[in-house]
């Protein structure tokens, strides 16, 4: 056989591979195009949403304003008192609706305050929403410590229609091991800010420690688990990055201050997911919980240094691996947290005027999205 022949062999088996190659394992599926409709704008660092209806939206700003969005308007029904300085991370921080919100009207905060002698505090309140104001506030649980910085201050009430809190270590490690300590926890009471015989600790409210700045709280749509976001070191020890996904079980102890990331240490549980040495600053999270939505059952998690809303999914049947994980809603800046709405809509806020974002014309905002 001549040259030229195997040359044109070689060519056409190249050509043929190619053409396989392109037939069987092209990309079919359609770009997903996501559009987001603004809710409200010009907003001063939003942190929380509680949704009760689409256009009866609930939620804080951290100089310490209960907002109501209703009728394409934003209203302040109650200000607080809050210690609160740009580019920190305190002031009022968790929102939530009561389970019964229809029937009780409770509406749930955290928010931190100093005292006189300049100790610094937060504190987890209840409110009777009346009037388009709030009044009866009732302290739940006090003293939990705080500082300018990690502060945790998540609160959402689970399928158990308890409520979890987060609290962050206030950038002292040795509070998240101290089970005396309420820093660096997360928590679980009764609405009425009692402790549930069935916590892990007796007469604690501590559900789980060993966390250094918990943000996030979501519970799987299909085995109703909780799993939690969490910040990872930002230069202590020389440690950085590796934020943290950890899926919450009672009476686990999660490593901080000791390890970060994976360590398959017996004596601490291992995040299901960890960042590397990226560094996204995941805040608020939930899971989408629509079976008529191809997305059905994936986490979405705010991110504030990532920039964008971060989407995973979890393989069956234990969900404990990440299959998909693709950012969404990259040109928006510093995002703080993703809630479903009873309309079916993803609704979150972005951050960019905390004093660590880049605020363009009409920040800060609340927008939604229908997933598709």
């Amino acid at each position: 056989m001549s040259r030229k022949q195997y040359v044109l062999i070689f060519t056409i088996l190249i050509v043929a591979t190619v053409f396989l190659w392109w037939f069987y394992w092209r990309d079919d599926t359609p770009e997903i195009q996501l559009n987001y409709t603004i809710v409200a704008n010009n907003l001063d660092v939003p942190w929380s949403l509680a949704i009760f209806a689409e256009d009866y939206i609930f939620f804080t700003e951290r100089n310490g304003n209960v907002n109501l969005v209703t009728n394409d308007t934003v209203k302040i029904i109650h200000s607080i008192n809050v210690k609160h300085t740009q580019n920190r991370e305190s002031g009022l921080l968790g929102i939530a609706l009561s389970p019964n919100f229809e029937d009780d009207q409770k509406i749930y905060l955290y928010y931190t305050y100093q005292e006189p002698d300049s100790s610094i505090w937060n504190r987890l309140t209840s409110f009777t929403f009346q009037n388009l104001t709030l009044i009866d506030e009732t302290i739940l649980l006090d003293r939990i410590p705080g500082g300018d910085l990690h502060n945790g201050g998540r609160i959402k009430f689970g399928p158990d229609g308890k409520l979890y809190v987060t609290t962050g270590e206030i950038r002292r490690g040795e509070l998240s091991q101290d089970l005396e300590s309420l820093a660096g926890k997360i928590l679980r009471l009764h609405k009425d800010g009692t402790i549930p015989d069935d916590n892990p600790l007796t007469n604690s409210p501590i559900y789980s420690w060993g966390h250094r700045n918990p943000q996030g709280l979501a519970w799987h749509p299909m085995t109703t688990e909780l799993y939690a976001t969490e910040h990872g070191p930002s230069g202590e020890g020389l440690r950085f990055a590796h934020d943290e996904i950890n899926l919450i079980e009672p009476g686990k102890n999660y490593g901080w201050p000791d390890v970060v990331g994976y360590s398959e240490i017996e004596d601490y549980e291992d995040p299901v997911f960890e960042t590397g040495d990226q560094t996204w600053a995941p805040s608020g999270a939930t899971f989408l919980d629509d079976p008529d939505s191809i997305w059905h059952s994936r986490l979405f998690i705010a991110n504030l240094r990532g920039t964008s809303i971060r989407v995973l999914e979890f393989a069956p049947p234990d969900f404990r691996q990440v299959t998909v994980n693709e950012p969404i809603f990259q040109d928006l800046g510093r995002i703080r947290t993703v809630v479903q709405g009873p309309d079916g809509y993803l609704y979150f806020c972005t951050s960019n005027r905390d004093g660590r974002g880049s605020p363009r014309m009409n920040d800060d905002i609340i927008a939604k999205f229908k997933p598709p």
